[in-house]
Order: structure tokens, then C-alpha cells, then sequence
């Protein structure tokens, strides 16, 4: 009878793909934290001196954190059932050489899948007597706090980010109607110099014009007064004549 296929294997996974590291590294790494506790596996991560080990326990906190939210089982009572990595798409590059020669460079990419399940009744038995008989908490038990722990300060940071990414927008909602306000009194101020404009020009002209006729009217008396002298000089004048003629 054929075994379960890698689709079908029962558990909570995590999948990370197009990771730019070969999976014969991957593998190696793998080998150490299969059929671990969380716990147990989260240590040999850690300190482990493969550069892979931070995706891979990136991954192993997705698939507990994919267990506690979706299937409600703690992540005390997981452990690491199946870890496999898959060979993902390579990239072909090239290398100059000696003599305009070109050797091929194969940067291999890997998918990496780790599933997790929950220990039988029996076996959670067994671990927690063994912890109370040591006096102490167990591996897994602080793992998962650290991982809650980072989890929250996670959070935390986004929701600060968050607020000041709001209150800077507030802040330059503010500062844009700051600038249409004073952009607004501007025009105001604009209008008003421009009327007052208006009016300065308006009265002058109308002491032009008033000046104008006033001068008008002084030519006039002035022809007027003229025309009168020279009307009585034309009387005098006719007088004497008659005068002498008599």
C-alpha cells in the first residue's frame, strides 16, 4: 500500500518559496529539528550556524502561529511531524573565464514546507511528568511565550506606525488648509488693494474733470469780462464822437 503523498501528510504547515538557498542546504538543516518538539526545535534554530536556520524558524513559528489561530491547539503540545524542502525554479548566470571562455553559474532555489501536529494524549502525558519531576517548564512552554512576546511588541509597533502615519496625515490635512485659508485672504487682499485701486483712480479723475471745468469756467468769465470792457470802450467812444459832431 502506497504511503500518504506530501499534500495529504495530516497537520498545521507553513510553506516559504522562492527562497534563494539550494535545498541540499536546506535538507541539512531539516534533519536536525525533524520529529522535535517546538520547543526543542526554536533551540537548535537558534543556535545553529547555517544562515537558512532564520527562514526555517520563520517558518516554523508561521506553521504553530497557523495551528494556535486556526486549529486552537497550543503550541506547548506541537511538534514538528514533517519538514521537506522542494527544488524551485534556478537561476542561470555566467562567469567570464580564461581565453573569452564562459562557465554556467546555477543559483537554485528552494520551497519549504514544515508541518506540525499535536502530541497523543500518552506522549503529552509523559513529557509533563517528566517536566515535574525536573522542577521546571519545558522547552516548548518558552518558546511559545517568546514567540506571543514578539508577536505583541510586533503589534505594538505597527499600531504606533500606524497612529503617526494618521497624525502626520492630519497634520498636512491641517497644514493644506492652513494654505488655502491664507491662500484665500491673499485673494481678499488682493481685491481689496485692487478696489481701493479703483476708488483712488475713480477720485482723481473726478478732480481732473472738476479741475477741468473750473478752468472752463474761469475762461469764460474771463472772455465774458473781456467782451464787456471792450463793449463799454465802443459806447465811450460812439459818446465822444457824438459829442464832437454836436
Amino acid at each position: 500500500m502506497a504511503g500518504l503523498k506530501t499534500n495529504e501528510r495530516p497537520g498545521t504547515r507553513a510553506v516559504v518559496k522562492y527562497v534563494r538557498v539550494s535545498p541540499s542546504k536546506v535538507r541539512a538543516v531539516l534533519d536536525l529539528v525533524r520529529g522535535e518538539s517546538y520547543g526543542r526545535a526554536s533551540e537548535i534554530l537558534a543556535f545553529s550556524e547555517r544562515s537558512v536556520s532564520e527562514v526555517i524558524g520563520k517558518c516554523l513559528d508561521s506553521a504553530v502561529a497557523n495551528a494556535e489561530n486556526n486549529d486552537n491547539i497550543p503550541a506547548e503540545e506541537l511538534f514538528v511531524s514533517a519538514c521537506y524542502a522542494d527544488e524551485g525554479p534556478t537561476l542561470k548566470r555566467w562567469r567570464p573565464r580564461a581565453r573569452g571562455r564562459a562557465t554556467q553559474i546555477l543559483k537554485r532555489t528552494s520551497h519549504i514546507t514544515i508541518i506540525v501536529s499535536r502530541y497523543d494524549d500518552a506522549t503529552l502525558a509523559d513529557l509533563r511528568e517528566r517536566e515535574e519531576a525536573k522542577g521546571q517548564t519545558g522547552s516548548s512552554a518558552h518558546a511559545a511565550e517568546a514567540r506571543r512576546q514578539r508577536v505583541e511588541r510586533s503589534r505594538a509597533a505597527a499600531e504606533e506606525a500606524a497612529a503617526a502615519e494618521e497624525a502626520a496625515d492630519h497634520d498636512h490635512d491641517h497644514a493644506d488648509e492652513v494654505e488655502a485659508v491664507e491662500t484665500v485672504e491673499a485673494e481678499v487682499t488682493v481685491e481689496e488693494q485692487d478696489a481701493e485701486q479703483a476708488e483712488e483712480q475713480a477720485e482723481e479723475q473726478q478732480d481732473e474733470e472738476l479741475a477741468a471745468e473750473q478752468a472752463e469756467e474761469q475762461q469764460d468769465e474771463e472772455q465774458a469780462a473781456e467782451q464787456a470792457e471792450e463793449q463799454q470802450d465802443e459806447e465811450q467812444a460812439a459818446e465822444q464822437a457824438a459829442e464832437q459832431v454836436e
